[in-house]
């Protein structure tokens, strides 16, 4: 009698934290109001529903799809995809921000502020360009704390959010489903036409399609790469090597084919597989995410269990009488107690296992088995499921934006004490953006005694240091400048010529001497306050050390003096 009691006790242990648990392929309800009987448990037991192999049987079950990719098969072999041509509300949307994102895309290269174009990431000549205000590598601490900013922001952004930048204005997936897929569909058909294309003989008809999508292919990834090298040469020197005859730029010719080449394999090739395996982003989603987090999600409490229609209308079998435990599980869920029956005359939930969400997903994943790593929110799914609710006459949104906290519960719940802290840490890091960004300087301004270099004595109460500068122009235009001092009593002296000029983006160094009366010293060290000047307005001010002695000056012998004392001796003579 030990074993049934230790089930009885076990199963009273499960059936008073577990709601719902399958049972040979049907939903049984093991939890109601907390109670359970030893004959309910009995029977459980001896169906071994609730041992613990069981229990970790059916978890590994139902998670095997998270050992492997959609794309690969059991031999490491690509699986080609075919997603079918999406269409609905969210894919409508989907095509608006994709028009917004190639107008600002394509007009940025085109825009000047100050001369300088609004967007420009030059690498190469350490130059970037943000909102037409020119960085330099004196800005680096602010390129740091930028990007310190943008990776919280995208902690933050993909806690709330997930993966819908990835759908929806990530470069990768505007091009490949807002673009290149499209093209496509428009010349192979759709997905059943592309694999009956793909799998039949090679025919001149077959040859026409193929080499008019791939030429299509690789012209586009040539336009792309050139816009692609203006945001980092700038548009002005990329339409300047356009016009040169191709023998002056033969290596940024083949450099430019080689990445268009990139380019091109990118969409007609690699594809999903740059989402699935390759992006960061992708990869971080895992340790991101939480149960609060929106993303494209099934509702698994209204779709369950799934099962296929009857034949006849929609509303035969939409309409049929409730079923008893599903009102008990619904009115605890607060959610609608009306269930389909299905086919085989079992209550079904929403889903009719169509498997369009499945047909429709770029990534080729079953949204159905939960959030997954190769989910970008493209919303395809969304689209396919509202289209099959409308036809059977139930509600929309079996699979929507929404967090598992608000499925299991039917309260979604944004601000959470992790956004909250994030959103905090975000808010200080852009007002310290914004200080600093605000108290920068149009020009760096760089002035150093010369080292290894002492003090000079000119007369018995004035010395001389000698300095290097070096002015950097942070703005777009030729700048002339100036030096002043404006410690009283410091006089500055040019070393070469006085006329002085920065070009844009570019800097201006030299050396000059800096003279100080001995009795305007205040110790060894003495603070000198240099202005820089352009025009009349001074743009910047530095500070820096004039060295002196710890003692007196000694007097110097005039050259009067020394001439005086050579007659004195010659008459001596």
């Amino acid at each position: 009698m030990f074993p049934e009691t230790a089930g009885v006790i076990v199963g009273c242990f499960f059936l008073t934290n577990i709601s719902l648990y399958p049972d040979d392929g049907q939903l049984s309800l093991l939890h109601l109001n907390g109670t359970c009987t030893a004959k309910d448990s009995t029977t459980r037991y001896n169906k071994k529903v609730m041992h613990s192999d069981s229990i970790h049987q059916i978890i590994e079950d139902t998670e095997e799809y998270r050992d492997h990719l959609s794309t690969v098969d059991q031999q490491g072999n690509r699986i080609w995809l075919y997603p079918k041509k999406p269409s609905g509300r969210f894919y409508n949307a989907r095509t608006i921000v994709t028009l917004v994102f190639l107008a600002f895309f394509l007009s940025m290269p085109f825009i000047k502020v100050d001369g300088e174009q609004f967007l420009l990431f030059n690498v190469l000549e350490r130059k970037f360009v943000l909102l037409g205000m020119l960085f330099t590598p004196q800005d680096f601490h602010l390129f740091v704390l930028a990007m310190l900013t943008f990776i919280v922001f995208i902690i933050l952004f993909t806690v709330v959010f997930g993966r819908l930048f990835c759908g929806w204005v990530c470069p990768q997936t505007v091009f490949m489903e807002m673009i290149f897929r499209k093209i496509e569909y428009w010349i192979e058909g759709d997905a059943n036409a592309m694999r009956r294309l793909d799998n039949s003989p090679w025919t001149a008809e077959k040859i026409r399609k193929k080499a008019l999508k791939h030429s299509i292919f690789f012209g586009i990834a040539v336009v792309f790469a050139n816009y692609f090298l203006a945001y980092i040469i700038s548009m002005d020197a990329v339409l300047h090597i356009m016009r040169d005859p191709l023998s002056q730029h033969l290596g940024g010719f083949i450099a430019m084919l080689i990445f268009s080449g990139v380019f091109y394999y990118t969409f007609a090739r690699m594809r999903e597989q740059i989402c699935t395996t390759i992006c960061p982003y992708g990869r971080l989603q895992s340790v991101l995410l939480v149960k609060d987090s929106i993303v494209v999600a099934y509702d698994h409490l209204r779709g369950e269990p799934r099962g296929k229609l009857k034949k006849g209308s929609p509303g035969e079998s939409d309409h049929a009488t409730p079923n008893p435990i599903e009102s008990i599980r619904n009115s605890v869920n607060g959610s609608a107690a009306t269930l389909r029956i299905g086919a085989d005359g079992q209550p079904k939930g929403d889903c009719i296992d169509c498997k369009l969400c499945v047909a429709v997903c770029p990534t080729g994943i079953d949204i159905r088995n939960g959030t997954q790593l190769e989910c970008t929110n493209c919303t395809a799914c969304m689209d396919a499921c509202d289209q099959i609710m409308d036809k059977i006459e139930r509600p929309r949104g079996l699979v929507r934006y929404d967090s598992m906290t608000g499925i299991e519960s039917g309260k979604r719940k944004i601000f959470t004490p992790r956004v909250w802290a994030y959103s905090g840490i975000l808010f200080a890091l852009l007002a310290l953006d914004v200080v600093l960004i605000a108290n920068r300087g149009i020009v760096e301004s760089i002035i150093l005694r010369s080292p290894g270099q002492l003090y000079q004595q000119t007369d018995d109460t004035h010395l001389t240091n000698l300095y290097s500068y070096v002015i950097i122009n942070k703005s777009g235009k030729e700048m002339p400048f100036s030096l002043r001092m404006a410690t009283p009593g410091a006089r500055l002296n040019w070393i070469g010529h006085t006329h002085l000029a920065i070009p844009k983006a570019g800097k201006a160094d030299g050396a000059f001497f800096v003279e100080m009366p001995q009795d305007q010293l205040t110790g060894r060290k003495t603070q000198l306050i240099i202005e820089v000047v352009s025009g009349e307005k001074v743009i910047d001010r530095v500070k820096t050390n004039f060295m002196g002695p710890n003692s007196p000056l000694p007097k110097m012998e005039h050259p009067e003096t020394e001439h005086e004392h050579e007659n004195e001796h010659s008459d001596h003579h």
